[in-house]
């Protein structure tokens, strides 16, 4: 996504304005009263406040212009005045801060939040004592959220040559490598690219190489999963799909061959995945003794939601390497808009307003 930070804040603001009009006469502000929301924001930051924070860097494709450095709530602040909306940000949340918070007031025996959707993040309760920059300052719980920002990590990750090239490409190149190994936006690109070079090397769709085939991200997450759902004989679902998406034309060996490339790269990322939330497991345990009673680790995102193999395989790996008996106290389950849900909440704790009762 490219643009300039005006023209993103913008498009949010009138999102906004339209989502307002929809509610018609129905609710009126208190006089006096500025509508109060929360912004969740899926981006690094350096977090100031809780209603202020700079952006560090894009990620996830976007590259938009004459933003970091600034307050991405001062951004979106005066995109609403220019809007004419009678709205503040009271809350900047990280959408897995979001998601931990809104699976939270539910359930207090959620300590993990994880997002697997176009990109990917992970945060995790943590004692205060636990960290070093921490030290003195007061908490009445004594815990604090880390926000991970997993997406990053690099070290010792098993990347091929299709990952390598990918990322070389990328406008990001040498950035968040576990993210482009695990999320939505590049699992789809990675197949692309697997298939490009069989058909090339090894004639997987005929003497000719389909030219379409050749496109940066012309074949996506969504249709791995949707070409994996397919149970029928001819596997019609997987041709249609390699056809309009990639100008493929398959005879049903080939489209056998594909179905395996994509187990294989929804596999690795699920195991990936389901590694990082072992780590991070591991390490609270380390500080507090989870293992051993029930712990919930919130999930969300498109790609945990709509993809079923991805998420066996990140379950089967949590369960391989915690074992039985520990994983059993484990419990991972989707919690669908979560992160929206956790923003408005957190945002109606920071209310500069009294509460009705």
């Amino acid at each position: 996504m490219f643009g300039t930070s005006e023209e993103l804040f913008d498009f949010i603001a009138s999102g906004l304005a339209k989502f307002a009009q929809k509610e018609g006469g129905n609710f009126h502000l208190p006089s006096g009263r500025t509508r109060e929301i929360g912004f969740t924001f899926s981006f690094p930051v350096k977090q100031t406040s809780i209603a202020s924070g700079i952006l560090m860097k894009w990620t996830k494709g976007f590259a938009v212009s004459g933003t970091a450095g600034k307050d991405v709530v001062a951004c979106l602040n005066e995109a609403l005045e220019r809007q004419r909306l009678d709205m503040q940000v009271s809350a900047l949340v990280n959408d897995t801060v979001g998601t931990l918070a809104g699976a939270r007031y539910w359930d207090d025996d959620v300590m993990v939040a994880v997002i697997l959707g176009t990109g990917t993040n992970a945060c995790y309760v943590e004692c205060v004592d636990a960290i070093p920059k921490l030290q003195g300052q007061k908490s009445t719980s004594g815990r604090t959220i880390v926000n991970t920002e997993w997406g990053a990590f690099s070290n010792g990750l098993p990347l091929t040559e299709f990952d390598r090239e990918m990322d070389a490409e990328s406008i990001n190149s040498g950035e968040q490598i576990f993210e482009k190994t695990i999320s939505g936006m590049y699992l789809g690109e990675i197949v692309r690219r697997v298939l490009f070079k069989m058909a090339e090397a090894g004639a997987l769709f005929g003497e000719s190489v389909p030219e379409k085939l050749s496109i940066p991200f012309v074949l996506r997450t969504p249709d791995m999963s949707a070409m994996q759902q397919d149970n029928s004989r001819d596997l019609e679902a997987v041709g249609s799909i390699l056809y309009d998406a990639a100008g493929v034309n398959s005879d049903l060996s080939a489209r056998k061959i594909v179905i395996e490339v994509c187990d294989t790269i929804a596999k690795r990322g699920g195991r990936l995945a389901g590694a990082g939330i072992v780590g991070i497991l591991q390490k609270m345990d380390s500080e507090s003794s989870i293992f051993g009673k029930r712990t919930v680790v919130a999930m969300d995102g498109g790609l945990y939601e709509h993809y079923p193999q991805y998420r066996r395989y990140l379950q089967d790996a949590v369960t391989e390497l915690l074992g039985s008996e520990i994983s059993k106290n484990i419990v991972i389950e989707h919690s669908k808009d979560g992160s929206g849900i956790g923003a408005a909440l957190l945002a109606a704790t920071n209310s500069k307003y009294d509460h009705d009762l």
